[in-house]
């Protein structure tokens, strides 16, 4: 059965945004799936590794008894700071990576009406990895400025900072500097129909998280003694190295990582929306394409 295909370049109302979020994921699953492995994989890998890790020796972090006593030699130390080290690159490189997978994957079925090329995705990943890092720290930096300023701020520096990269992806000629001045502009053109959308999102992805954290608080409170109302400090201490909390919490992380991937399709939708409403392209290109039909 032939796939439908979305198109990204048109206005939305709010319903038709949540729809075509949801159904591009649907109809392009596996291959998009597919190509994010092959891609941001590597990283994915190493960041769920180094997280168990982290979380193994955050115990040893945060007691600083242990770190004074006689046993500890300087090469533990290193090896926690080399985790804490590996933990924090590979986080970063499995986030950028996945957001220039999925919005570059969206590009190539744009450009190719809904066929996409994994090489040419690959390879512009590649290239924009270090743009995509300065976007990244400057989206950071302007959310912890908002979130310091007020809550209001932060809910307005939301919409921009959500399609900064989509910026930067789909009009090509845009530097950094670029792409991040014009969110704010272009977010404007329709900043509460975006703003409704990214709420709405946010409500169903922490609903998500709590349902699936539900083992990973139950196997907490039975373990620390809290339901039989024995809670025993000595379990408290090793509680971070405990096997079963570990891999819960990575398996937590994973499936936050891949719920992750909706706020980045929705925030290409929007961009596409928001780019419409200024600049009718995409209206334009189709108009174009009767004419040639036409002829």
């Amino acid at each position: 059965m032939n796939k439908s295909y979305i198109e990204f370049r048109k206005q939305r109302d709010f319903s038709s945004i949540l729809t075509d979020t949801f159904g591009f994921i649907r109809n392009e699953f596996k291959p998009f799936i597919k190509t994010i492995f092959n891609i941001a994989g590597p990283a994915i890998v190493v960041f769920m590794l180094s997280l168990a890790a982290y979380n193994y020796v955050a115990g040893d972090i945060l007691d600083f008894t242990k770190m004074t006593e006689p046993g500890v030699s300087t090469t533990n130390i290193f090896a926690i700071i080399a985790v804490v080290i590996i933990y924090f690159v590979s986080a970063i490189a499995a986030y950028i990576l996945s957001v220039a997978t999925v919005l570059f994957y969206i590009k190539s079925y744009v450009d190719h009406k809904g066929v996409i090329d994994p090489s040419e995705i690959k390879s512009s990943v590649y290239k924009s990895f270090w743009p995509f890092f300065g976007l990244s720290f400057l989206k950071g930096v302007t959310l912890i400025i908002a979130t310091m300023l007020c809550f209001i701020p932060v809910l307005y520096a939301m919409i921009p900072m959500a399609i900064v990269f989509s910026i930067y992806v789909f009009e090509p000629k845009r530097s950094t500097s670029d792409a991040f001045s014009q969110s704010f502009t272009l977010a404007n053109a329709d900043f509460w129909t975006a703003f409704g959308v990214f709420i709405v999102l946010g409500i169903i992805y922490y609903i998500l998280i709590m349902v699936f954290s539900i083992p990973s608080v139950i196997y907490a409170l039975v373990s620390s003694g809290v339901f039989s109302g024995e809670i025993d400090p000595a379990n408290l201490n090793t509680f971070s190295a405990d096997p079963v909390i570990i891999v819960l919490n990575v398996f937590n992380t994973f499936f936050q990582f891949l719920l992750n991937i909706i706020l980045m399709v929705a925030g290409a939708v929007i961009y596409f929306h928001l780019h419409e409403k200024v600049n009718f392209t995409g209206t334009y290109d189709r108009i174009s394409e009767i004419g040639k039909t036409e002829d």
